[in-house]
């Protein structure tokens, strides 16, 4: 019996030395790309350990105690890594995993997108700029992972391509947009050699006969196609070209105009392909909040507070009627009445070369329902597939909803990107038909010219490619909370935060490009704390309601502002591309215009209107505030 003991005693104690003596391994998952001051989860996978032993492990950041929750054998906890900083895990109080974590700085998280920002502006070449902001992010990523400087060059340098420019077209979205420019650009370079476009600029020249009256019909274009501003962006512009080439009105002009109705019209219009994401954000917003109120009113309501983009309708207006301009866009406008437009200084030598082969044949006669039909079936096929694609039944027969809000739910949950490849493919077909049926060109000769159709568009690609890119780069480094963490530090009472929104929506939309990407970063975060901040100030739901509503068109405004300013913006490029105008000049002449609405926007709109002035009478002052600036600082355009 005593020797049975001894054995049982034996048997025990080298168990129990093996449980603390087994060396358990630990993987950590955590995010590729660390940065600090951003909450960062990590998680760690014990392999083999007993569920005995978890009160036992212990995870500490440096010197301090992390707490921690356990799922099975994987242990959860979220930090945030101010400096180079240990991740040790402990068994009791022995180490059984530790590993170096640096953190990039945030605020090197700004540093992709301006030097981006800065080369374009300063070197007026996009490319290369774009680039480089992409090259010197990735290098950054690089170092920080524990990599020397010359490795990390080289990883950065490959990390432009196999990383970024890659997962820019792995994206679905993106490669619409891209299949969708290159039909459009297809159909265009059509209707330019089958005599549509030649017709067309007979038919509006009877109405365009002055700078002026071709900037109005631009304009009107410009609002009349509201449902999408890419559709916009390249329908109008490509379609007004050629008559405001012949009545000198500059490239830059056209794309101001273009630029300008795009965005602004699609971001306030009631069916649009925007709306779907307006209400998803300010959904995800308002979700926790507990007011009594759907996404969709509170967007409704939030539509007297749009300031800035009901002021750049009315500006570009304003600006046409009265045949006044300032800055460089004076100096753009003076130069086309007294030089060919496609001689003008910097835009013929950017233009693809590809272009001058779809120029049209002078023999060929002006037909102008070869341009129409296809534009049509455009604008009627993308109504139809927003239409198809988002069709709800219970929705539609649901007798509480009015007709404009089944319409707008129903866009709202349409595929946009179907839609616009479904009706750009159409107008590509009825064009083709169109060609070959009167035999203006052979099916070899018409096909040739779509593909050089489709070349025109390259230029554009590429930059939207290396934009996406530092969008992407800009996502994995945090800009975004970088600028959120400089707003959260500013402590101002409720009224001021429609201003801060506008502010900061514009800096992040101006440094990503991407106006949909900055309403997505800022409307969970800023809606929730406008209304807790007014709460916490003492004010009553209906006080802080119009607050509310007045963020809720800031954060909308102020990215559409970004958007507009902004070197490395999609319809900003697609804007230049469409109106074949060199993308440094258009962005150069857009930009006083864009900053003198935007400031009367915050000054005389956003700012009074949380304080409590009514939203329809800022609308009245501050369209008189910019027809007195027109006239103070603009001159006259000979015509």
């Amino acid at each position: 019996m005593a020797k049975f003991k001894t054995i049982l005693i034996f048997i025990f104690t080298i168990t129990f030395t093996n449980i603390w003596a087994q060396p358990y391994s630990v993987e950590v998952n955590s995010p590729d790309i660390l940065v600090s001051s951003v909450k960062t989860e990590i998680s760690l996978t014990f392999s083999s350990l007993p569920d005995s032993l978890h009160n036992n492990i212990s995870v500490w950041i440096g010197d301090e105690s992390q707490p921690f929750s356990w799922s099975g054998n994987t242990a959860t906890f979220a930090t945030r890594f101010e400096k180079h900083e240990e991740l040790k895990v402990l068994l009791r109080d022995d180490v059984i995993y530790k590993s170096e974590m640096k953190p990039i700085p945030l605020w090197f998280s700004v540093l992709p997108p301006l030097i981006a920002i800065l080369m374009a502006l300063i070197t007026k070449e996009v490319f290369s700029s774009l680039f480089m902001g992409l090259f010197v992010g990735a290098t950054i990523i690089w170092k920080y992972k524990g990599f020397s400087f010359f490795i990390s060059l080289f990883k950065g340098l490959f990390s432009v391509v196999d990383t970024y420019a890659l997962s820019a077209l792995l994206d679905k979205d993106h490669l619409s947009i891209i299949i969708f420019s290159m039909l459009i650009g297809g159909m265009v370079a059509l209707i330019t050699l089958n005599g549509g476009m030649k017709g067309v600029v007979a038919i509006l020249s009877r109405y365009a006969r002055s700078p002026r009256s071709g900037q109005f019909i631009t304009w009107l274009m410009g609002l009349l196609i509201f449902f999408d501003d890419y559709a916009n962006t390249l329908v109008v512009g490509n379609t007004m070209r050629p008559v405001t080439d012949k009545l000198r009105i500059s490239r830059e002009k056209l794309a101001y105009i273009v630029d300008s109705t795009s965005a602004p019209i699609a971001a306030i219009a009631f069916i649009t392909t925007w709306i779907g994401a307006e209400l998803s954000y300010i959904g995800d917003g308002i979700s926790q909040l507990g007011i009594d109120r759907s996404a969709y009113q509170v967007f409704l309501s939030s539509l007297q507070y749009s300031f800035y983009p009901i002021f750049t309708l009315g500006f570009v207006l304003m600006l046409i009627l009265q045949k006044r301009d300032f800055g460089s866009m004076l100096k753009a406008e003076r130069r086309a009445r007294t030089e060919d437009v496609e001689e003008q200084k910097g835009t013929k030598a950017h233009l693809p070369q590809i272009i001058k082969e779809i120029e049209v044949d002078g023999d060929v006669a002006g037909r102008w329902y070869n341009a129409f039909i296809p534009v049509m079936v455009v604008i009627l096929g993308t109504m139809a597939g927003l239409a198809y694609t988002g069709f709800d039944a219970d929705v539609w027969n649901d007798p509480t909803l009015s007709t404009s809000t089944k319409l707008s739910v129903i866009v709202g949950n349409a595929n946009s990107f179907k839609a616009l490849l479904w009706s750009s493919l159409g107008g590509v077909l009825v064009a083709l038909a169109l060609t070959t049926v009167q035999k203006v060109l052979s099916l070899k000769d018409a096909i040739e010219g779509l593909v050089n159709g489709f070349k025109t568009m390259f230029n554009a690609v590429l930059i939207l490619v290396l934009a996406w890119g530092i969008a992407r780069i800009t996502q994995d480094m945090h800009t975004a909370a970088f600028i959120t963490e400089v707003m959260r530090h500013i402590k101002l009472s409720p009224q001021w935060i429609p201003a801060l929104a506008f502010i900061f929506s514009a800096m992040i939309a101006f440094s990503t490009g991407s106006s949909w990407g900055t309403m997505a970063i800022i409307y969970p975060l800023i809606l929730p704390a406008s209304w807790h901040i007014s709460m916490e100030a003492g004010m009553n739901t209906a006080n802080a309601l119009p607050i509310f509503y007045n963020v809720v068109s800031t954060v909308l405004a102020g990215s559409v502002l970004g958007d507009h300013v902004s070197p490395i913006s999609d319809t900003t490029i697609l804007s230049s591309l469409a109106s074949r105008c060199n993308h440094m000049a258009h962005v150069r002449t857009q930009l006083p215009y864009a900053l003198l609405v935007g400031g009367v926007a915050l000054f005389v709109g956003t700012i009074p209107a949380a304080f409590g002035v009514p939203a329809w009478l800022l609308m009245i002052m501050g369209f008189l505030v910019l027809y007195f600036l027109i006239n103070k600082v603009g001159k006259k355009v000979e015509a």
